[in-house]
């Protein structure tokens, strides 16, 4: 497969290979397709996913996560090693990402929310997407009541938008500061009111507001979870490792101790019962350092996990804690950039 800029790129590769002495570093993907709106940054389209494997194989020894944590237990760091990661579970981690990791020979490791599994609705955020992003007709009001409060909104000319808005503002996404519309407005203030609540609660929330835009709850395919059939399929060849994350991909710091128990032990013994083997890897969900707590690491302790990734950037050293690993998240970048960018969190 031919990357353009491939001269550019042969240097970028070389410079990268000279930092990578004695450290390791692990990659967080979520998803590998293509769809209309990618507001959380979630997607890397196939053929730039091809071209960050191609690059990979350039830099040193992509392994497995396992491999690498036992490589931490003996203390030599794991050296030169890359270990490749995906959260979620969609199913396009079977379709698209599983087909490029064969070609190049690069083990992985997918962290699956449980509930999703089989499931015909989406995940919550992106249910959120199709209710306010996409083109139709929302009705003028809305009223939310969380926690006792009650949220209202009106929409005023918002409660229309069209396909041409649409193409307009496809490419937003939350990390930009601004928002083009109401509607975007909108869909920012969902994400952070919903994201800390319990799981029951948000999930009937974000059902009252399918019925409220008259949408189905019914998910589209194209942003389906895996089935647990497909589940072992993505593990079968042995090139793919599966991991826990989390029974509803829940904010664990907003949970009681119990409540972080049974969804990190009863994820694990779901997994185990589908795939007939015992899981040993966790991620915690969203996981920057607010999202879980010290009560959450010994819970993950506790149920038998081996190690556990985190989402906060580092590289990973021989004294890296194994239940607290740093990953960089990796975003739908071409190959030029995305050496670029492992230069650059090596360099740090």
């Amino acid at each position: 497969m031919k990357i353009r800029g491939i001269g550019r790129l042969r240097r970028v590769v070389r410079n990268v290979k000279n930092l990578f002495a004695s450290r390791a570093i692990i990659l967080l993907y979520h998803r590998v397709t293509e769809v209309a709106s990618d507001p959380q940054l979630l997607c890397v389209s196939p053929a730039r996913f091809a071209q960050h494997l191609a690059v990979l194989q350039k830099f040193g020894r992509p392994t497995r996560l396992s491999l690498l944590d036992e490589a931490l237990r003996r203390g030599n760091g794991g050296r030169s090693a890359i270990v490749v990661t995906f959260d979620d579970g969609y199913a396009d981690n079977l379709c698209n990402a599983k087909p490029l990791l064969r070609r190049h020979e690069i083990p992985a490791t997918v962290f699956m929310t449980t509930d999703i599994l089989g499931s015909p609705k989406e995940f919550w955020q992106d249910d959120l997407e199709r209710i306010c992003l996409h083109p139709g007709v929302l009705p003028e009001t809305l009223r939310l009541t969380i926690n006792g409060k009650t949220l209202e909104c009106e929409l005023g000319q918002a409660t229309y938008y069209g396909e041409d808005a649409f193409r307009c503002h496809r490419a937003w996404n939350v990390s930009q500061k601004y928002n083009p519309t109401l509607r975007h407005q909108l869909y920012r203030s969902l994400i952070e009111i919903l994201q800390p609540l319990p799981t029951g609660e948000r999930r009937t929330l974000v059902d009252d507001l399918l019925k409220w835009a008259g949408i189905s709850a019914t998910g589209r395919s194209t942003h389906r979870g895996l089935s647990p059939e497909e589940l072992i399929q993505l593990e079968e060849g042995g090139l793919i490792d599966i991991g826990s994350h989390t029974v509803s991909h829940p904010t664990l710091s907003a949970l009681s101790v119990a409540a972080q128990m049974d969804e990190i032990s009863q994820s694990k013994a779901h997994l185990e019962r589908i795939l007939g083997h015992p899981i040993t890897d966790f991620a915690y969900p969203y996981g920057k350092r607010s999202d879980y707590t010290e009560a959450t690491v010994a819970a993950v302790r506790a149920a038998g996990f081996q190690c556990a990734c985190s989402n906060f950037g580092g590289i990973v050293h021989s004294n890296t804690e194994r239940w607290q690993l740093p990953r960089f998240v990796v975003r739908d970048w071409d190959g030029e950039e995305f050496a670029a960018r492992l230069g650059s969190w090596l360099n740090d």
